[in-house]
C-alpha cells in the first residue's frame, strides 16, 4: 500500500512558535540567535547567502536521456521535468532551487516531501524548512524517521517520502555543518561592535568618558554642583552645550571611531563570510583587486570552482532520491544548464559560430525577427558570400582580419615544428626581453606622440581628449596584442627550449604551437590593462585644473612610455616561466624550484628561494611562476625571477 503525502497534509501542520530542531549561535552572554535570524539581520550572511541562491537559481535545471556514450536527448514531455517546473505550493522552479541552495548555505541540510496522488505516483516536491524537521532515530548511518514539527500536531515521514540534502558533518553522517558555526566568534565581534555603535548614536554621537577637576579648585558648593550636574545631563540627553567649571577637563575612555576602524571591520567580516563559502571576493562587491581585465575570468571561475560543486551535488541528490520514483526513468538525470552562462557575449558566439560552419549562419528574416521587425520577402534565404565559395578561405570574415589575430603576426614568428628539430635561434632572455621591451616602449611613443600632437591642436583649452582616445581605441589594442603575442612567443620558445635542453633535447611529444592560445589571452590581458593606463593618464589630465592641463598632458604621456618598459619586463618573465612550465610538463618532470633573481629582489621572493614544489601546485607567494598573470602586481611587475625543474 503506497503512503500518500498531500500537500493538505502539509498544511495542516502549522508553524510552531520554536521547532524542536532549531539552530542557535550565542554571539554574547545571554544572547543566542537562531541561524534564520542572523540570515534575516546579518547583512554580509544575507549577502552571501542571497548570491549564492540567486545565481544558481537562475540557471535552467534540465531533464535528459542518456540513449549511448556519445549522444542524450533532452527530455520535455516527461514527469520529472514537469514536476521540476511546477514543484507544488505555487513554486516555481526558480524558487525552489533558491529555498534548496539557501537552506543548505544556511543550516547545510534542507529537505522536499515528495507529495504524491492517490495512485501513488509523485506529483510534486515542496521545501521545508530546516528548523521544522528533526532526523529522528538511533542510526547515525542514515535516517530511520523525519518529523515535522507544528501547533496542530507532527507529521511523521519514512525517509523513502523526503529528498534530502545535507553537508558533512564529522561525528554524525545524517546531518551537516553549518558555515556559520565556523563564523561564530567573527559574527559575535560584529554584533558587539554595532551594539556598541548603537549606544554611542543614541547618546547623541558622543563618547563615554570622565570629568576631571582639578585637585586645587575651591570648593564645589551643593546648588553650584547640582546646577552643573543639570546641565550635564541636559547635554547628554541630547540639548545644550555644557560650560566647564574650575579649570575642569573632559576624558574619553570609549575607543575612538576611526581608531576601531569600523568600516575596515565589516569588510573583513564580509571576506571571511565569502572565504567560509568559497566565493570569490569581487563577487560580493570587495573590489579592492579587481581590474576590467580579471573580472571575466572571475566570473568564470564562479561558476566552475566556486557554484560548480553545489551543481553537482544538486545534481547527484535528484538523481538518487527523486528520480528512482519517477515512471520510465532509465537513464534519466538532470543538469544545470552552466554552459549558458560560460558562452560569453552575442558577439563572441557570433564569431565562432560563423568560423565554425564557414559561412553566415542567421537568416535575414530571423534576425529581423529578433529585433521585432517583420519578415520581407526572400528575406529566408542564406546569403553566403563569394568569397567563402571561390577562396580557399575559411570563413568570410577572414576577408578583413583583425589586425591582433594571429595570422599577422605569425609571418614573422619563429615556429618549431614535430620532434627532433634544432633549436631555432635566439638571443638570450636579457636580449630578448630587452628588444621587447624597445619595441613595446618605441610604439608607446609613438601613441604618446600623436596624443600630444591632438593637444597641442587647441592651445586655448583642454579638448575632449577622452573621446578621440577611446575612438580610436580598438586599433591600437589590435596592434599592440600583435605586438605582445610576437615576441611573447619567442621569449615563451626560449624559456621552453632552456628546459628541453637539459631533459629532452629532441623535443618528444612538444609542440610549441599548443602555447599560442595561452599567449593570445595573456598578450589580450596586457593589452587591455596598458590602454587602460594611457587613459587613466589622458582622463586625469583632462578632469585636472584648466590651466595646467597641457603639462599633466605632457606628464602622463611620459609616464605611459615609462611603464612600457616594466610592462615589457613583466610580460617577458611571464612568457618564459609559462614556457618552461610547459616544456617541463610533456618532459615528465615533477617538482619545480624558485630560483631568485635581479640586484634587487623583492623581501617575499628573496625569501623563497630555492622554495620547491610539485610542478601543478603554486608557491607560497601564490604564483605558478615568475611574472603569473594570476597573481597580484606587487608580485609580478618587473619581476626577474625564474624556475628550475627536476623529475623528483
Amino acid at each position: 500500500m503506497t503512503f500518500v503525502v498531500s500537500q493538505g497534509q502539509l498544511s495542516a501542520v502549522s508553524i510552531s512558535p520554536m521547532a524542536a530542531s532549531a539552530a542557535y549561535v550565542q554571539l554574547a552572554d545571554g544572547v543566542y540567535h537562531e541561524y534564520a535570524h542572523l540570515y534575516r539581520c546579518q547583512p554580509q550572511i544575507r549577502t552571501v547567502v542571497s548570491f549564492l541562491a540567486r545565481n544558481i537559481a537562475q540557471l535552467g535545471l534540465h531533464a535528459y536521456r542518456r540513449v549511448s556514450d556519445t549522444d542524450r536527448e533532452r527530455l520535455t514531455d516527461h514527469s520529472l521535468p514537469r514536476i521540476l517546473a511546477a514543484p507544488g505550493a505555487q513554486l516555481t522552479r526558480y524558487r525552489l532551487i533558491e529555498r534548496l541552495v539557501s537552506d543548505i548555505a544556511i543550516y547545510d541540510r534542507a529537505f522536499w516531501v515528495k507529495v504524491r496522488m492517490d495512485s501513488g505516483a509523485l506529483l510534486g516536491v515542496i521545501p521545508i524548512p530546516p528548523s521544522r524537521i528533526e532526523i529522528e532515530g538511533d542510526n547515525w548511518l542514515q535516517p530511520e524517521k523525519f518529523v515535522v514539527y507544528g501547533s496542530k500536531g507532527d507529521l511523521e515521514l519514512s525517509p523513502d517520502q523526503v529528498v534530502h540534502f545535507h553537508g558533512y558533518d564529522p561525528v554524525d553522517l545524517r546531518h551537516g555543518s553549518s558555515p556559520i558555526d565556523a563564523l561564530r566568534s567573527l559574527l559575535a565581534e560584529e554584533f558587539e561592535a554595532n551594539r556598541a555603535r548603537e549606544q554611542m548614536w543614541r547618546d547623541g554621537g558622543r563618547l563615554s568618558g570622565v570629568l576631571k577637576r582639578p585637585a586645587d579648585a575651591p570648593k564645589w558648593e551643593e546648588p553650584s554642583r547640582n546646577r552643573f550636574k543639570e546641565g550635564w545631563r541636559s547635554y547628554t540627553r541630547g540639548g545644550g552645550t555644557p560650560i566647564l567649571e574650575d579649570g575642569m577637563e573632559y576624558e574619553q575612555l570609549a575607543i575612538d571611531p576611526a581608531k576601531a576602524q569600523y568600516i575596515e571591520a565589516r569588510k573583513l567580516t564580509r571576506e571571511e563570510v565569502a572565504a567560509a563559502y568559497h566565493i570569490p571576493l569581487p563577487m560580493v562587491g570587495i573590489l579592492d583587486h579587481a581590474t576590467f581585465s580579471n573580472i571575466k575570468e572571475q566570473h568564470q571561475q564562479l561558476y566552475q570552482d566556486t557554484l560548480g560543486p553545489w551543481l553537482t551535488m544538486i545534481q547527484e541528490e535528484i538523481g538518487l532520491q527523486l528520480i528512482p520514483d519517477l515512471s520510465d526513468s532509465d537513464d534519466v538525470y538532470v543538469e544545470f544548464n552552466l554552459q549558458e552562462k560560460l558562452r560569453g557575449s552575442f558577439e563572441e558566439q557570433a564569431a565562432q559560430l560563423q568560423t565554425a560552419v564557414g559561412a553566415p549562419w542567421l537568416l535575414r528574416n530571423e534576425a529581423r525577427a529578433r529585433m521585432n521587425l517583420p519578415a520581407l520577402d526572400g528575406g529566408d534565404e542564406l546569403i553566403t558570400p563569394l568569397n567563402v565559395l571561390v577562396g580557399d578561405q575559411a570563413s568570410p570574415t577572414d576577408s578583413a582580419p583583425e589586425a591582433a589575430a594571429l595570422p599577422k603576426a605569425r609571418g614573422r614568428l619563429m615556429l618549431v615544428k614535430a620532434a627532433g628539430v634544432e633549436r631555432p635561434e635566439f638571443g638570450d632572455f636579457e636580449q630578448e626581453r630587452d628588444a621587447f621591451a624597445e619595441a613595446l616602449s618605441t610604439w608607446t611613443r609613438r601613441q604618446a606622440d600623436r596624443l600630444l600632437a591632438q593637444g597641442g591642436a587647441k592651445a586655448d583649452g583642454p579638448p575632449d581628449l577622452l573621446e578621440w582616445w577611446d575612438g580610436g581605441s580598438e586599433d591600437r589594442l589590435a596592434e599592440l596584442q600583435s605586438l605582445l603575442v610576437e615576441h611573447g612567443y619567442r621569449i615563451a620558445q626560449l624559456g621552453a627550449w632552456g628546459v628541453l635542453d637539459d631533459f629532452n633535447p629532441e623535443a618528444s611529444g612538444w609542440d610549441p604551437e599548443v602555447m599560442l592560445p595561452w599567449l593570445l589571452a595573456a598578450a589580450e590581458t596586457h593589452a587591455a590593462q596598458h590602454e587602460q593606463a594611457g587613459r587613466d593618464g589622458v582622463q586625469a589630465a583632462q578632469e585636472g585644473p584648466p590651466e595646467d592641463w597641457q603639462d599633466a598632458l605632457r606628464n602622463a604621456a611620459g609616464v605611459w612610455v615609462t611603464a612600457s618598459v616594466m610592462r615589457a619586463a613583466t610580460a617577458g618573465t611571464e612568457a618564459r616561466g609559462f614556457g618552461s612550465h610547459d616544456a617541463a610538463g610533456v618532459s615528465g618532470l615533477t617538482k619545480k624550484v624558485w630560483r631568485t633573481g635581479g640586484t634587487n629582489p623583492r623581501p617575499s621572493h628573496r625569501a623563497q628561494d630555492g622554495e620547491r614544489v610539485s610542478l601543478d601546485d603554486v608557491f607560497s607567494n601564490g604564483l605558478r611562476w615568475p611574472g603569473d598573470g594570476k597573481g597580484e602586481a606587487k608580485e609580478t611587475a618587473n619581476c626577474n625571477c625564474r624556475l628550475e625543474y627536476a623529475q623528483e
